[in-house]
């Protein structure tokens, strides 16, 4: 039962994390053209185009502490490879290819009492 509520809770503190990195970007003038796109391979959590035309593969990763680690370490260079493949496939997939892209991740730190921070870092990949 414990296991349960811990996945439940780290799915709702992802979710959570997923909505104020949208949020962030949508206020930087980004506009966002899909969330949580998926295929068999994998799932990119955000995809937007800038004021300038660039799109970008956004991954989230979400925390509510530190405690473990920055966020963005969960990127290892098995999840860089993939979040290369899903960003090539969505380019295809929409018609796309041959577009400028780059591939940001957006970390966010959720505090107990709600507050929180986020880290953007553009072209990690």
């Amino acid at each position: 039962m414990r296991t349960v509520k811990k996945k439940s809770l780290n799915i709702s503190t992802g979710a959570a994390g997923e909505e104020l990195a949208a949020q962030y970007l949508l206020k930087r003038g980004d506009e966002i053209l899909a969330r949580n796109w998926r295929i068999r391979e994998g799932e990119l959590d955000l995809v937007t185009l800038d004021r300038s035309g660039l799109i970008h593969m956004v991954e989230v990763k979400t925390r509510s502490s530190s405690a473990f680690g920055h966020p963005l370490e969960a990127i290892d260079s098995v999840k860089a490879h993939r979040i290369q493949r899903l960003a090539l496939a969505w380019l295809a997939t929409n018609g796309a290819l041959g577009c400028d892209y780059q591939i940001d991740a957006i970390a966010v730190l959720i505090s107990s009492d709600g507050s929180h921070t986020i880290e953007l870092r553009a072209n990690v990949l």
